[in-house]
């Protein structure tokens, strides 16, 4: 076709050159012939969008992890009790209006007490919602999780976005066989990356992050406040904190150094992984609630039976 239209432009200028008067071309042939001639423009190239992923939901439910697909059980009833205050936090109808209220860090004083199952199944209960979307972001970029927990290989994502704060989240982004839940992976790992959690670059970032949508949910998996600095960092711009804690194998002196490490935190969340219900049939999570709870370890308000 581009050898057709090259010799009618050439016949076209032959005719002018021997005086012949030719009409001018009309706007939209004029647009067409020159839009076939150019090379593709940028704004015409693909634009990047969210990968699609596909979690086996079976193996979730077999590892003790809920979905929306799940039948009901007394871990997914639990866990409907410990969003209810976080999203009422999360969507300005808590007691007050918090700053990035939407950005949830879920972390534990040492590691190996469930903070990642929690993170998980957190995030995954917020998916069921119908009002809300979930967003789970694995901060624990020292040693990532969320990914092999999940069974999805891991990719780029947050630390590549914080280094290059031109690049498209929507690429990074996972859209999962889950209808409301995306994944941010924590990305390539990087030496400093304690310097770009603090950084100017992060800051902006989790502004976009909270304030994109104003029915998304954000999780972040963060690593132990005790073991790395990282935490305290990420702490330091969340709206909520969930603080794990596995019943009879963490001391008291941990949880209320772990505690003081997030004091400016505005609500903090305990929760106690692994305890023993008061009628003695199993095991479940506990929970304590309240803004500001300071350095004093409170312990369950409330037991969940497992």
């Amino acid at each position: 076709m581009s050898s057709l239209i090259e010799q009618a432009a050439e016949r076209l200028e032959q005719l002018r050159q021997a005086g012949a008067e030719m009409p001018p071309a009309p706007p939209a042939a004029s647009q067409a012939v020159s839009a076939i001639q150019q090379p593709i423009s940028e704004s015409q190239q693909a634009i990047p969008s969210s990968r699609s992923v596909e979690i086996n939901l079976e193996a979730l439910a077999a590892a003790g992890i809920v979905s929306p697909q799940s039948p009901r059980s007394q871990i997914a009833d639990q866990f409907r009790v410990i969003k209810r205050p976080l999203i009422n936090n999360a969507m300005g109808k808590g007691p007050s209006v918090i700053t990035h209220g939407n950005l949830i860090m879920v972390t534990s004083a040492l590691a190996g007490e469930g903070k990642t199952f929690t993170a998980v199944n957190l995030a995954m209960s917020i998916a069921t919602e119908l009002d809300y979307t979930v967003m789970m972001v694995d901060a624990d970029v020292a040693r990532p999780s969320v990914m092999k927990v999940l069974g999805l290989p891991e990719g780029p994502g947050l630390l590549d976005l914080v280094l290059d704060d031109s690049s498209d989240m929507s690429s990074m982004l996972l859209k999962t066989n889950i209808d409301k839940l995306t994944i941010l992976p924590a990305g390539t790992p990087h030496p400093r990356a304690t310097e770009l959690l603090a950084s100017d670059a992060m800051i902006r970032l989790l502004d976009e992050i909270a304030n994109r949508y104003p029915d998304r949910i954000i999780v972040f998996d963060s690593p132990p406040l005790l073991l790395t600095t990282e935490a305290r960092v990420l702490a330091s711009h969340m709206g909520q904190v969930v603080v794990v804690v596995q019943a009879g194998r963490t001391l008291q002196s941990e949880v209320r150094h772990a505690l003081a490490t997030i004091e400016a935190c505005p609500v903090k969340l305990m929760l106690l992984n692994q305890a023993r219900t008061l009628s003695q049939e199993g095991y479940g999570y506990g929970y304590g609630y309240g803004p500001g709870m300071g350095s004093r370890p409170d312990y369950p308000r409330r037991q969940v039976k497992s």
